[in-house]
């Protein structure tokens, strides 16, 4: 994460600008102040020309230059070189304990768990008190399980975005944020010099925006005043998108330099001459990172003024019309002894920041706080695959939805940020069928009404086809009920599922009609005989399901056999049948002044409808399977003829039972 002029772990440090002597003669003392001053990579160079003329010999200057020079590289995040600086500084005995912290929090970032492990171990037992290693361990044995159960987010490099240098802190902004601001350190000036801090070149604003097919453009590099020489990076709008907040830094060779809040007003379409937020009287004390608050009565910025909880901390301070109010640090519930930076305020209750001090995954990762009625911050760090082994930093969203980007170094030997893309599949969880009568046909304009434990409590319509469709939530339990005039209600139990996916139910109805007889599919009886035979009992169930979802009706179990016999034996054996089924319905708790039996034996042969002539292609809809039909057809087509005449049927005889 090589964050160009102080954008993060440097941004904070005073400087002062200038080459102190030539590279030809490089002393220890020259490397020592490019240090101090907070020129890092011409120091982390300067320590490695000293470190290989410096003979293995003298083990206490060698192990001394190598820490020195590993804090350099850590500081512009050049991980692999830093932690091989702090490992040679181990083999030279280097007498300071803070080296295994370091070892742990480079090995973190390799995602080399178990070893960064051991080294947090090893600084604890010199520093019992260090909640960073206590922090370091814990994320270490988390950061697994994290990969191994990531969230439902997708992550991806915007290849489109992004340049061979670095660009990062994106923020999106326009009424339906389709416009990207972000910091880039990418040049097309050739005579560029390279930042002596980070060894990149300073960084100024881009834009991309959105076609109107919302397909992003290329980026463009802002022409207005706001872009100058120096430094300008992490920007931040208000909800009217004529204001900008953004992390300045200067060079003037002259005096001090440090890290300031600028803003800048839109005017015709540009963005005018940054000038400086007047949160502190004095000019030393760094400030950066701000982000406006969506109600523009917070700026929230990062600092590292005494008197905060270590490393970088959180702060706001009120905007009170043109000025600002007192600086209010975060607390400790956001802020640790580690760093915390990149705010990003989401809505009245909701901050999304970057922290290498909370338990992570390693380097800086994404934390979600949300804050409740007494005040208090509740802080989640966003997980597997938003945050990485490596710097995950600089959030921003497409407003409520769960989509935006954020930067990251993930994936970059160099330790350069990257833009990535980040969405969260929305899940949809849907009911949705037919609703037909028996014979399936459609029933338009038929309701139904579903009601859940969730409060729902929802009535639709059918279409033209009998179609219906409702949105339901995971992990409920709802009852539905379909109903049409002329017809039996029917219902029907669901419980939602609890995973995190998209599902969609299909639940279909067949309704009985009131006024004409229905058939009962699947009741079955022994040659000859009357009693019921097991595989009956499904049919029947289902029959007493719908006498029970229409308590107010009563029937007629009508049975009908088909022309083989006499008329008379035909019609005693269809009644012994049809009252078998009224018996066991009355064993199953149905009133038995809901019920008559009814045998019309060969009496009453078969229409077919269109659901029977669509199985079968020798029959048509409307005809009628009397016995003089019958015979006319093939053999076995008669066995099918007289199978569909031996039925049991039943059909509604009132509606009003138990009303009056």
């Amino acid at each position: 994460m090589k964050k160009t002029h102080w954008f993060l772990n440097i941004f904070l440090l005073l400087c002062a600008a200038g080459w102190l002597l030539s590279c030809k003669s490089v002393k220890l003392s020259d490397a020592e102040e490019k240090q101090r001053i907070g020129e890092y990579y011409e120091a982390a160079a300067m320590y490695r020309k000293l470190y290989t003329k410096t003979s293995p010999k003298k083990r206490d200057l060698r192990g001394y230059i190598a820490y020195r020079m590993a804090e350099c590289n850590r500081m512009i995040n050049s991980t692999d070189k830093a932690l091989s600086g702090y490992l040679n500084a181990v083999r030279y005995k280097y007498p300071d304990s803070i080296l295994n912290l370091r070892v742990g929090q480079m090995l973190q970032r390799k995602g080399r768990y178990n070893e960064a492990i051991k080294q947090y171990e090893a600084y604890l037992m010199y520093n019992p008190g260090s909640q960073l290693a206590y922090n370091g361990i814990e994320g270490c044995r988390k950061a697994p399980e994290w990969r191994k159960n990531p969230t439902r987010y997708e992550v991806r490099r915007m290849e489109k975005f992004n340049s061979r240098r670095g660009e990062f802190s994106p923020m999106l902004t326009g009424e339906n944020y389709d416009q990207l601001y972000f910091a880039s350190s990418r040049t097309k000036d050739k005579d560029a010099k390279l930042n002596a801090i980070t060894g990149q070149y300073n960084n100024n604003f881009y834009l991309v925006k959105q076609d109107e097919n919302g397909n992003w453009l290329a980026p463009e590099e802002l022409e207005d005043e706001v872009n100058t020489e120096f430094d300008e990076g992490t920007p931040s709008f208000t909800a009217d998108g004529n204001t900008m907040y953004y992390t300045y830094c200067s060079e003037d060779e002259t005096g001090d330099r440090t890290a300031e809040i600028y803003q800048s007003a839109r005017s015709s379409a540009k963005w005018g001459k940054g000038t400086r937020v007047s949160i502190v009287n004095d000019s030393i004390t760094a400030l950066g990172h701000p982000a406006i608050s969506p109600d523009g009565k917070y700026l929230y910025f990062v600092s590292d003024v005494v008197g905060g909880f270590g490393g970088k901390d959180l702060y706001r301070a009120r905007v009170e019309g043109g000025s600002f109010g007192p600086m209010e640090n975060l607390g400790p519930e956001i802020n640790t002894t580690g760093d915390e930076m990149f705010p990003y305020v989401r809505d009245s209750v909701t901050l999304y920041f970057a922290s290498s001090g909370h338990p992570g995954m390693g380097g800086l990762d994404l934390f979600r706080a949300t804050q409740d009625s007494t005040g208090h911050w509740r802080v989640e760090n966003m997980g597997y695959p938003i945050n990485s082994s490596s710097d995950d930093f600089g959030i921003t969203f497409a407003g409520a939805r769960e989509k935006g980007f954020f930067s990251s170094n993930r994936n970059d030997a160099r330790g350069f940020d990257h833009l990535y893309e980040f969405e969260k599949p929305v899940i949809t969880v849907h009911i949705e069928g037919y609703v037909n009568d028996v014979d399936e046909y459609p029933i338009q304009d038929a309701t139904v009404q579903i009601v859940g434990r969730d409060g729902l409590n929802a009535k639709v319509l059918t279409n033209r086809d009998g179609e219906y469709m409702v949105e339901l939530e995971r992990d409920i339990r709802y009852v539905m009920m379909a109903s049409a005039r002329g017809y039996l209600n029917q219902n029907y139990e669901l419980h939602t599922g609890p995973e995190e996916k998209s599902e969609t139910y299909i639940v279909d109805f067949f309704l009985s009609p009131i006024n004409k007889p229905v058939v009962i599919d699947n009741i079955f009886y022994d040659f000859d005989k009357a009693s019921l035979r097991p595989e009956s009992k499904k049919a029947l169930d289902e029959l007493i399901k719908m006498l029970n979802d229409n308590p107010n009706v009563t029937i007629e179990l009508r049975s009908h056999t088909d022309r083989k016999g006499t008329d008379q034996y035909n019609e005693r054996l269809a009644q012994r049948r049809a009252q078998s089924v009224v018996d066991y319905l009355i064993a199953a708790g149905i009133a038995s002044d809901r019920l008559e039996a009814k045998g019309y034996g060969e009496s009453v042969p078969k229409v077919v409808n269109r659901k029977i002539a669509r199985q079968y292609e020798f029959l048509h809809e409307g005809d009628t399977l009397t016995e003089a039909f019958v015979l006319k057809l093939a053999p076995e087509q008669q066995e099918i003829a007289d199978q569909l005449n031996r039925r049991t049927e039943f059909k509604v005889l009132r509606t009003n039972y138990n009303l009056f």
